[in-house]
Parts: structure tokens; C-alpha cells; sequence
């Protein structure tokens, strides 16, 4: 299945006393299986294989950052381009987390490019912002008039086990999805460790976990008020704030509590409702979820 499947190519390095990661992955419709026909990376950022656990129609990839954290000065670049018809899912084998910074600022960027009638599923594990931690996020989507894309982000301010509150450092998040060069989505957010907004009403009401549903799929205007009403049925396990939208030509979910599990379980229980509208297959979980 995979024999014509490249190996990992290595991008020319650059000396820098921080981490200077990228991935560039590109998939490819062939017939009726979808191939990772580009790979390479520079840094300690890779996908070691492609998976096809429900059949060759659809590609995983697990994402791997052998650090397991990012440290201030460290810069993540995360690309993807799927071609006509391809079927690609990206995840991650556990939590992303962001390490107290001493002054430099780290980042990740991430980079989607969706063509004619492709689907992406982005369904990483959440995300744990440390006190201290100076982090800057940024996420571009661009998709054909008829591609699809469902993705999910869940933002952890400090260690909750541990007892940690972010009340220290600094994080910014971008995230804009546009459809043939017009945007959909536009979300920006600026916040400092003694932000007023954090105990707000009006912000984050003391909560400490935050998540973001976001469904993108040609079908959407005609099928959203049926996938409102039956996602709107499902409920967190925790019982925090949560609601369910749809403005035009997106289907969004949102999620406002303290645990990351919770949402975590919540979105997955969303998704497995919604593929069935979006690409006509049934959910089947990653593996990796459950190690």
C-alpha cells in the first residue's frame, strides 16, 4: 500500500540555540487511496509513516515533537497541502504544552492548503499554556470552493493538576479560515497573566480550559439547522459553559470550563455525529487517543 510512499525528506538545517522546527507534508488522491506523497521536516517535527486504519481512502498522520514542549524562542512550522479529492487526518499523540519563558517568545504556525473536494480533519490533543510561558499561535486555512475542513484547538492555562493558575507571560492567537481567498472565520485574542478578562463575564468567568469547534463543508447552508439540533443533544460530561452556532457557511462549537478531558470528550463526541454530513464516513477514533 505504501511502496510508493516517500521517505522522510531532511530541509537544510539552521544553527540557533532554540528549536527551529518544520513539517511540510503534502497529500495526493490516487485512484481511490489518498497518499502522503511529501514529507519533509527540519527540526525535531516529523511523521514517522502514514496510517490507514478505516481503508485507503482516508490518510492519518501523527504528528510528533520529540521535545514534547515548546520553550521560549523555539519556532514550529506546521504545513499541510492536500490536492483534489484527497482525505487527509492530522493528530497529535498527546498534549501540546508551553513551558515558562524566561523573556523570548515561542511560536507555532500552521498552515493549511485545501484543494478541489478535499477533506482535513485537524484533531490534536489539547493544548497546556504553563505560567510564564510567552506563546504566540497562529492558524491560516484556505480552502476550495468544495473542500472540507473540521478542526478543533483546546487551550489549558496552566497545570490544573498541579494547582497552577496562568497569572504570568503572555499568549496571542490567530486563526482565520477563508474559502476561495473570502474569510469565514477571523479570531484574534491578546492576553497577559493578570488580564482583567480571565475572571470577566464577558471573557473567560474564571474558567481555565477553553475549546473551539470549527466545521467548514460545501453542504453545510442546507444540512446546519438538522446538525445543530442534533448536536445540541450532546453535552459535556462536566456540565460547564458550552454553546453551538452557525453563521454562515461554518458550524461552531465552543466549549468554557476547566477540564480539557471534558472538552476533549465533547468535541469527539460532536465530530462523530458531523463526519457522516461533511464526508459520508462514520467516525473511527485514532488508536493513538486511547494510549
Amino acid at each position: 500500500m505504501n511502496a510508493s510512499v516517500p521517505p522522510p525528506q531532511l530541509m537544510p538545517a539552521t544553527p540557533h540555540a532554540s528549536w527551529q522546527a518544520e513539517l511540510q507534508l503534502g497529500f495526493a488522491r490516487r485512484g481511490g487511496q489518498t497518499l502522503l506523497c511529501e514529507n519533509r521536516h527540519r527540526g525535531p517535527l516529523r511523521v514517522q509513516k502514514p496510517l490507514y486504519p478505516e481503508g485507503e481512502a482516508v490518510c492519518q498522520a501523527i504528528l510528533l515533537h520529540p521535545p514534547s514542549g515548546i520553550a521560549g524562542g523555539d519556532e514550529l512550522r506546521i504545513a499541510a497541502t492536500l490536492e483534489s479529492g484527497a482525505h487527509a487526518q492530522l493528530t497529535t499523540p498527546g498534549a501540546g504544552k508551553w513551558y515558562r519563558s524566561g523573556g523570548a517568545v515561542a511560536s507555532q504556525g500552521i498552515d493549511f492548503t485545501l484543494g478541489a473536494g478535499a477533506v482535513l480533519e485537524w484533531l490534536p490533543q489539547e493544548t497546556i499554556v504553563f505560567d510564564g510561558a510567552r506563546a504566540r499561535m497562529q492558524t491560516q486555512v484556505s480552502l476550495a470552493a468544495d473542500a472540507a475542513f473540521i478542526g478543533w484547538d483546546i487551550l489549558c492555562l496552566g497545570r490544573a493538576a498541579a494547582g497552577e493558575r496562568f497569572v504570568s507571560g503572555h499568549f496571542d492567537l490567530r486563526y482565520r479560515i477563508e474559502r476561495d481567498g473570502a474569510p469565514l472565520w477571523l479570531e484574534r485574542g491578546s492576553f497577559a497573566g493578570d488580564d482583567a478578562m480571565f475572571a470577566s463575564a464577558a471573557g473567560w468567568a474564571g474558567a481555565s480550559v477553553s475549546g473551539t469547534l470549527l466545521l467548514a463543508f460545501p453542504g453545510l447552508p442546507q444540512q446546519a439547522a438538522g446538525l445543530l439540533a442534533a448536536c445540541r443533544q450532546s453535552a459535556p460530561a462536566d456540565c460547564a459553559a458550552h454553546a453551538l452556532t452557525a453563521p454562515p457557511g461554518l458550524l461552531i462549537a465552543r466549549y468554557l470550563g476547566d477540564s480539557s478531558e471534558a472538552a476533549r470528550h465533547w468535541f469527539a463526541a460532536l465530530w462523530a455525529m458531523l463526519r457522516p454530513a461533511y464526508c459520508g464516513h462514520p467516525a473511527v477514533p485514532p488508536r493513538i487517543w486511547n494510549t
